[in-house]
């Protein structure tokens, strides 16, 4: 079979894109088709080490997990991590190209459109289906002139497209028919039907609402699916997902608490750690305060670590921290998190904005220097506890000091990371998805009695599974490949 593509755009973000394109992936891969996931252009400071050596959107990682293929640079070609003040950091084909504020990156999109058409050009020669995710909403016209990651794409690349509204926010046929109404025509020719997602209730209540959108629109209404109530298992990509309500555990023994910052990234590091029966996960946003019985708090990641650090202090955060510490309470720094630990954090190069300097939090006797140059690199080792690991690191700066005589870890090679303080205390490391290695969380639970109950990986690809066949019963998986072209 020739190779072929089909494109799933959105009326909005969060309208369950990348959740359908995994599913899919999964589905069709399961039939035996050779399927590589694709998106032009991504925003998401949760990002994922790829086996040729850079990075792509975590949702992009997750997709290829579903196809069973290793994560490509070409998967998603332009990747957009948001910082502070310089704006976004623009990731082309797995490395640093710019960084670049919202004005001057509209202008600079017509220059990385062959990088995309390149990546899909890979991808295409070694596929039997492609399948494409659009990023945010197929209706930004305003934004239309250089598009690459949409419509603009998808004329580029002479694609068919599938159009996903989302129900569950409310408004779904002015969404998709509104999406109709502003397209230009051109465009609209190219959507060959649409999807209504996150259905909850009786399906018979929206046949009337399908007829009514098809009848406005000319598009074949290619299914109602219902709300797949597992999509919280999986990795998030968006920011969005960390205002869900956490899950109610009475029985639970162990108690984490995360700051929520303006710039985190790589959020997807505790997932495995709220899975568990054992842990209650509880993120904090600013205007509250850090539990005050929690036995661990976690920093995570940042894109941006002396704006979020500056926002942690004005959020009261740092006050909430050393009281737990007093109160002999573990902290745990992960990357941009272990940065913000030590005394002194240095951007001399003006990497997230002004060259400066500003104070750490002063729990690690280390400092860190931030600079041009990203370490993007999958690691295993083992930790002092005799646990071992297996990650990846991405992060710019390097980090010394006298408590990295301490290390948390010593990787595969020998080599010593992160840091400890003298009573054992304070972590910080560069290591990312340590927990969502079995050994390395049940080694981590243990210091606090609990225990991990659950099979990570194990979990990710059941879940997986269930979101294929979720969809195969609510879409007509031959009809959506006839239609890719």
């Amino acid at each position: 079979m020739a190779a072929r593509t089909l494109m799933f755009a959105g009326t909005g973000s969060d309208v369950g894109k990348s959740l359908i394109v995994a599913g899919l992936a999964r589905a069709f891969t399961r039939r035996g088709l050779v399927v590589r996931p694709f998106k032009p252009q991504n925003m998401s400071n949760n990002a994922a080490v790829t086996a040729d050596g850079g990075e792509i959107g975590r949702a992009q990682a997750l997709q290829a997990r579903a196809a069973c293929t290793a994560a490509s640079v070409h998967m998603n070609p332009v990747l957009l991590k948001p910082q502070s003040q310089i704006g976004a950091q623009i990731i082309v084909q797995g490395r640093v190209y710019a960084s670049a504020k919202a004005a001057a990156y509209q202008e600079m999109k017509r220059e990385l459109l062959p990088y995309v058409l390149d990546s899909y050009g890979w991808l295409h020669g070694e596929a039997d289906l492609v399948l494409v995710e659009g990023a945010g909403s197929a209706a930004e016209v305003n934004l239309r002139a250089n598009d690459i990651a949409n419509m603009g794409f998808a004329r580029a690349a002479d694609v068919p497209v599938v159009l996903i509204g989302d129900i569950d926010r409310g408004g779904v046929i002015a969404s998709l028919v509104g999406t109709k109404a502003v397209l230009p025509p051109d465009d609209a020719a190219l959507v060959r039907g649409f999807i209504v997602n996150k259905f909850r209730g009786d399906a018979s209540l929206f046949a009337d609402g399908m007829v009514r959108i098809a009848h406005a629109t000319g598009w074949e209404a290619l299914g109602l699916v219902p709300h797949f109530a597992a999509a919280h298992l999986l990795p998030a990509e968006d920011a969005l997902a960390l205002g869900r309500a956490p899950a109610v555990k009475p029985d639970a023994r162990v108690r984490v608490a995360v700051p929520v910052l303006p710039h985190i990234a790589n959020f997807d590091d505790i997932d495995p750690l709220e899975a568990e029966p054992d842990v209650e996960l509880v993120r904090v946003r600013a205007g509250k305060a850090l539990p005050g019985d929690a036995d661990v708090i976690i920093l995570p990641g940042s894109k941006a670590t002396i704006a979020d650090l500056a926002a942690l202090r004005a959020a009261g955060f740092d006050i909430d921290i050393a009281a737990h510490r007093r109160r002999r309470g573990l902290v745990l720094g992960l990357c941009g998190g272990y940065q913000m630990l030590g005394r002194v954090v240095a951007d001399p190069q003006g990497i997230e904005g002004p060259a400066s300097s500003v104070e750490g939090l002063g729990l690690l006797d280390v400092a860190t220097t931030l600079s041009a140059e990203k370490r993007l690199e999958a690691v295993r080792g083992m930790t002092g506890d005799g646990a071992p690991f297996s990650g990846y690191e991405m992060h710019m700066g390097v980090t010394d000091g006298p408590d990295r005589a301490r290390p948390f870890a010593r990787l595969a090679d020998g080599s010593p990371e992160g840091a400890i303080s003298p009573d054992g205390r304070v972590i910080g490391t560069y290591v990312h998805g340590l927990f969502a290695d079995d050994r390395q969380r049940s080694a981590f639970l243990a210091r606090f009695n609990g225990t991990a109950n659950v099979a990570y990986d194990a979990l990710i690809d059941d879940t997986l599974d269930a979101l294929a066949a979720h969809l195969a019963a609510h879409l007509d998986l031959d009809r959506l490949l006839t239609l890719a072209r």
